[in-house]
């Protein structure tokens, strides 16, 4: 280091840095301080323990293979004695499965060597922002988490620590149980709150359009190509990416899923070289990857690539006591949108919500008190305005679809078929025959319904 470079040291020290190789040391503390941090630097586990107990520190960066042990020990070591430091981990270039390790140990991040100067700043930029992030957010894109149940607590909790890393988080989930707001709150709660939160369905974008979607493309790339576009991953460049029924992501697109999550680097269609893209992967899916990899029909790599963490959003029907709660928030957002003073449950219709198994879980019970509010003529909702129509058989979730539109190996051709039909008729009857709205609510794509409308002669 230079004698001005020193004179001009911070004040504070920021960073701990722990790497047993000397140029090492050195070349990231040169860095830190081109980026206005100080830090202090350790070679074993053993000095950074005392490091660490001597003094408070912002971010703490470690090598893998130290001589007295490995990184995972100084990162189990700051979970257990100062779980609020965010601590990344360096990593030999390929060894993904080792930083997925890491990750799992609740590591921040990780950067593999040689370090490049970028990945360094982004990383760092992240963890510094862990102090400042607003924290457990009630609000999510117009949503909330709404009630008080022990499940519900459990995953305020487990998203609260979510949203202080960086790990890739499989969201598992039934249709309508509200993953894309539980992602929104892991992004909002964390230090890259500031940046955008890109949500994309991956059922609603037509195979051979997918690349370019996700990945971008230059002007006459292909026929209709008439300028440079980016893709989701560059508008979500220090954000979030959320991949929505990532199941449905056909074979061919995964392999290229997996090199942009492992590279952090695209390549738009048409385009000769990749460009860099810091982004953090959110997944979600109402399917069970795990039995998908074993059938065939998911990649492994990808599956273990996204699913470092899973966290499993509990239906409504294991949390009834949250019921009463959600329907006085729900009526009071309708009371807002339509004007005038929210509607109130008769003790009647409360029993009802209460004993009913919602299938559709919240999105189910906000159809049917919309429908409820419409239906009613004075304040009160009574038992015979909310129609509840009987779910027996249909408590698991709505998987009738798999990613072909063709019916789920479980569910049986013959009686499961009109059910299948009275729940898609019923469910468009509802929307008014918005086919759209009506696959939504069904936790389907819209190319799925057609095919059953196709199918049923009713297109």
């Amino acid at each position: 280091m230079t004698q001005p470079e020193r004179r001009n040291r911070p004040r504070g020290i920021d960073v701990l840095v722990v790497d047993d190789e000397e140029d090492i040391r050195e070349v990231l503390e040169l860095s830190l301080l081109r980026m206005g941090l100080a830090c202090d630097t350790a070679g074993t586990v053993a000095d950074a323990r005392r490091l660490l107990d001597e003094k408070p520190y912002r971010l703490c960066l470690t090598d893998m293979r130290l001589p007295d042990g490995d990184g995972l020990e100084l990162v189990a070591h700051i979970q257990s004695h100062i779980p609020g430091l965010p601590v990344a981990v360096i990593t030999a270039f390929g060894s993904i499965e080792t930083a997925i390790r890491a990750l799992k140990c609740g590591a921040f991040d990780f950067v593999t060597k040689p370090v490049e100067l970028k990945a360094l700043r982004e990383i760092v930029s992240h963890a510094l922002n862990v102090q400042s992030a607003p924290g457990l957010g009630e609000n999510a894109g117009g949503r909330s988490l709404i009630g008080r149940s022990a499940a519900l607590e459990q995953l305020r909790s487990q998203i609260s620590k979510l949203a202080r890393n960086q790990a890739p988080v499989f969201i598992l989930g039934e249709s309508g149980t509200g993953k894309e707001v539980i992602a929104r709150l892991i992004h909002e709660s964390g230090p890259r709150a500031n940046a955008p939160f890109v949500p994309v369905n991956c059922g609603a974008i037509a195979p051979e359009l997918m690349e370019s979607e996700f990945f971008g493309h230059r002007k006459g790339s292909f026929t209709g190509a008439v300028s440079d576009k980016d893709g989701l991953f560059q508008a979500a460049r220090g954000g979030t990416l959320f991949l929505d029924e990532v199941a449905d992501l056909p074979l061919a697109m995964q392999v290229k899923l997996l090199r942009a999550i492992q590279e952090r680097a695209v390549r738009p269609v048409g385009a000769h070289a990749e460009e860099p893209v810091d982004v953090r992967i959110l997944s979600a899916s109402h399917r069970d990857l795990g039995q998908l990899v074993a059938e065939g029909k998911f990649r492994q790599d990808l599956y273990f690539r996204i699913n470092v963490i899973t966290l499993r959003v509990p239906p409504l029907r294991e949390r009834p006591e949250d019921i009463p709660e959600l329907a006085e928030h729900i009526l009071a957002r309708l009371a807002e949108r339509e004007g005038g003073a929210p509607r109130r449950l008769t003790r009647e219709a409360s029993q009802l919500l209460a004993q009913h198994s919602f299938a559709g879980n919240v999105r189910e019970l906000e159809n049917l008190l919309e429908r409820a509010c419409a239906l009613c003529d004075g304040d009160e909702i009574t038992g015979p305005d909310l129609s509840l129509h009987p779910t027996e058989g249909l408590a698991q979730p709505l998987v009738f679809f798999n990613a072909s539109g063709d019916v789920h190996d479980d569910v049986a051709e013959s009686d499961s078929d009109s059910d299948e039909r009275a729940l898609v008729l019923r469910m468009l009857d509802e929307t008014r025959w918005n086919r759209s709205e009506a696959a939504r609510r069904l936790g389907m794509t819209l190319r799925q319904l057609r095919y059953r409308l196709q199918k049923w002669g009713m297109e």
